[in-house]
């Protein structure tokens, strides 16, 4: 059975209803299990288990501790370039933004490269806006192997791709990629994603399991939280996840859990996520999926990502530029896709959270070869 047919299930499910009904007495018993299973999920991600935030935060810290020790892996964002066909209402790329474009030289990459690794930095994730025509694959095979030059992982945040064009990447350095599936409601998809490939809820939907059969021992999803009805949305990342986990063993799984920030434009999200929600949201999701990775970028703010550090966090991003280049000339961006918050420098966050008792982990992976 795929992903999408698995969730084809749900159609219909009322989620505000199953949390109406949700007692606390079902909650008592989900904290109790060793192993979660899907309504064990549900009924942490009800309203209703708020009241035991205190309980799930400690059952989450003991679980990350126990599979990935205190420690907090650093990554970096490179943009390389924002040329995008897509017309997504929430996007700062969108195609009909009147935004300086711009897409980054092989010898800007390597520029860009070498600023970074100056940092200590040793995993990149490398981006671009969807337009394949003006990044096309011997041009991302040639971003891949430039990168792999200065770093230990390279990862790839790019437009959907079929198995064989992830298995080029992978042969060309790239060993994980991450794609937001933005939102897992198909009514709510199709309202913002208004022109553009990535209208194709289903090749989007697909495509994290299509990198793991090429190889990529990393891959990261999640939802753009804002968009749908938010708890409902952490429930299909939830599940899309452990899909993947267990379908392919061998294929590190990651979550993220981004929030809406202001983007160029003038879109507003229906639904917004406070701070005590989100810190459920990420203690729902370690209780339930105990080995999985989860990334909190730089959206947030450094008050709030040293808070919820030892919450179920095992990926942050340091030092983030979120236009095209930016490193090596020091520059403030240019045209980002959307508003950071924490503005801290790479030394900063690895200082933050040494200051928590935690070890900042710069490399934690070798290729072969």
């Amino acid at each position: 059975m795929s992903f999408y047919q698995m969730i084809e299930q749900y159609n219909g499910f009322n989620f505000e209803k199953f949390f109406h009904q949700v007692t606390e007495e079902a909650i008592e018993r989900s904290l109790a299990r060793q192993k979660t299973g899907i309504i064990d999920f549900l009924n942490l991600l009800s309203p209703k288990a708020a009241m035991y935030l205190e309980r799930m935060a400690q059952k989450a810290h003991q679980l990350t501790v126990q599979h990935f020790g205190r420690t907090m892996q650093l990554f970096i964002p490179l943009y390389i370039s924002n040329h995008c066909s897509n017309q997504c209402a929430y996007c700062g790329f969108n195609h009909n933004n009147p935004i300086s474009r711009n897409k980054l030289t092989l010898a800007e990459i390597e520029q860009e490269a070498r600023a970074i690794a100056r940092t200590g930095m040793q995993h990149v994730l490398f981006l671009t806006g969807e337009a394949q025509h003006l990044t096309p694959m011997d041009y991302l095979r040639e971003a891949t192997a430039c990168l792999t030059r200065y770093f230990a992982s390279v990862s790839i945040e790019i437009y959907p791709l079929d198995v064989s064009d992830y298995r080029l990447l992978q042969q060309s350095g790239a060993d994980g990629m991450t794609l937001f599936q933005e939102t897992y409601n198909q009514e709510v998809y199709r309202r913002v994603h208004l022109a553009g490939k990535k209208m194709d809820y289903r090749y989007r939907l697909d495509a994290p399991e299509r990198a793991a059969l090429a190889g990529l021992r990393l891959v990261n999803i999640g939802p753009l939280l804002g968009l749908a009805e938010p708890r409902s949305e952490i429930f299909y990342a939830g599940l899309h996840a452990q899909y993947l986990d267990d379908t392919y063993p061998e294929t590190e799984i990651a979550i993220s859990l981004p929030r809406f920030n202001k983007a160029e434009g003038s879109f507003q999200p229906d639904y917004r996520v406070d701070d005590k929600t989100y810190v459920q949201f990420i203690t729902a999701l370690r209780i339930f999926l105990p080995r999985a990775g989860i990334t909190i970028s730089t959206r947030e703010s450094a008050a709030f990502r040293d808070q919820i550090m030892p919450l179920g966090a095992t990926r942050y991003s340091a030092g983030s530029r979120v236009g095209v280049g930016g490193y090596a000339e020091n520059k403030p961006d240019h045209a980002p896709q959307f508003e950071i918050t924490d503005d801290r420098s790479v030394d900063e966050v690895a200082a933050a959270i040494v200051a928590h008792g935690y070890q900042p982990v710069f490399k934690d992976w070798d290729r072969i070869g």
